[in-house]
C-alpha cells in the first residue's frame, strides 16, 4: 500500500478537541514535524478533519 507524509504546518492553538486529538493519533506533536503513515481510508478520513492544518504528499 502506498505511503503519505505528514506535515504540521499549522499551530493546533484554537483547534476543537476533535482536531488535536485526530493530530495527536497521526502521530504529530509539534509543528514542522513530519511522519510517514499508511494511506487508508481511516488516515484519510482523519486527515479531512486536520486538512487546514497540515500539508499531505504521497510517497511511494
Amino acid at each position: 500500500m502506498a505511503k503519505i507524509k505528514i506535515t504540521q504546518v499549522r499551530s493546533k492553538i484554537g483547534a476543537t478537541k476533535r482536531q488535536i486529538a485526530n493530530l495527536r493519533t497521526l502521530g504529530l506533536r509539534r509543528m514542522h514535524q513530519t511522519v510517514e503513515v499508511e494511506k487508508t481510508p481511516e488516515v484519510e478520513g482523519q486527515l479531512a478533519k486536520i486538512r487546514h492544518l497540515v500539508e499531505v504528499e504521497e510517497t511511494k
